[in-house]
């Protein structure tokens, strides 16, 4: 019996091996690439979708799909022409499904979307320095009511906290459990919203009580957080900023984080401004300004000066802090542990 089995598990190997072959065999008949396929393209550019027939085989018809989505088919060969304008930021995978002369086969391909525009780079000036907390490794920082908000990380050490931010008294303070390490927040509806790091679990506080409401989970990493009004948009670390409905807390969408030469990783803290996100990037002194609608940065503002302006002592740490408040339509920006907070305008 076991050379039986034996015999038929070597049989069945030699038959899988076989069909993978002939499907490899398959795909090679047709590709996707193309002049118009670059590797790089922008937001503005057009690409054509036409098969390279090695073999002259009759096709009967293909069907296009762009990271799964079906954008066409066409009767035979004909060409597909697909304008970029609506596609996310970053890698595009193609697949063509072929029909041909009774089989199928599909193909596959990709190439990544960069913004379309160097980012302009912006100046600013500080017009008030006012003191916080040397001990608060900031990681959220948003004014409400005219009051600033603040959620600060590390294990054992993590707050959500209101503050004086002309004098940087803390005027009232909850604790997380030490298990947990904070990250962002956000305000949205007298709702703050505040993360934590890998520990998967967002907080839902009044904003007028600081009472907790409610927790929620994600699948990602917590970094930074803001809203638009109606929706929230969470940073994981990586190029990918998620938006997520304020009721369910699930994930509807999110977009990739580009210049029109680099993917832009480690996006840290956020702030909702004018229609745009402005955001910190982790290990970076600067502010990259991101349009929400599809990921492209489209101004930084170079703030490493800051860092030299501030108390050095074994625990600063980067620039990590943006808070814009619309009663002075003034910009306030810190450091983790930075004994300062500093009010600037941008121009």
């Amino acid at each position: 019996m076991l050379k039986v089995k034996l015999f038929a598990f070597i049989v069945l190997g030699v038959i899988s091996t076989s069909c993978k072959d002939d499907e490899n065999a398959l795909k090679n008949l047709f590709s996707i690439e193309n002049p118009t396929i670059k590797p790089i393209l922008k937001l503005e550019e057009s690409i054509d979708l036409v098969l390279q027939n090695k073999e002259n085989k009759t096709i009967d018809s293909v069907v296009y799909y762009i990271n799964e989505v079906k954008i066409g088919s066409v009767k035979g060969n004909e060409k597909l022409p697909f304008a970029l304008s609506n596609q996310k930021l970053g890698n595009q995978t193609i697949k063509a499904l072929v029909y041909f002369e009774g089989q199928n086969i599909d193909i596959t391909s990709g190439f990544s979307i960069y913004a379309s525009a160097e980012p302009k780079v912006l100046n600013y000036k500080i017009i008030n320095t006012y003191p916080h907390d040397i001990n608060a490794y900031t990681q959220g920082f948003e004014f409400y009511n005219g009051v600033l908000l603040e959620g600060t990380g590390q294990y054992k050490e993590s707050t959500l906290r209101k503050t004086d931010y002309k004098t940087g008294k803390v005027t009232e303070q909850i604790k997380l459990e030490d298990k947990y390490f904070g990250e962002g927040i956000t305000v949205l509806k007298d709702k703050i919203y505040q993360l934590t790091w890998q520990e998967k679990t967002g907080f839902v506080y009044d904003a007028k009580t600081f009472k907790l409401e409610k927790t929620f989970p994600y699948e990602m990493e917590g970094w930074g957080i803001t809203n638009d009004g109606e929706k929230l948009y969470m940073s994981d670390g990586s190029e990918k900023i998620y938006i997520l409905n304020p009721e369910t807390l699930k994930v509807e969408d999110y977009i990739n984080v580009y210049t029109n030469g680099a993917k832009i990783e480690a996006v840290n803290e956020l702030e909702w401004v004018n229609g745009k996100i402005w955001a910190n990037v982790y290990q970076k002194d600067a502010i990259a300004i991101i349009n929400p609608k599809n990921g492209s940065i489209e101004a930084i503002i170079n703030l490493s000066e800051l860092k030299t302006k501030v108390t050095k002592h074994a625990e600063i740490d980067v620039l990590n802090g943006i808070a814009y408040n619309p009663a002075t339509k003034t910009y306030f920006v810190t450091g983790k542990n930075w004994d300062k907070v500093f009010e600037i305008t941008v121009e």
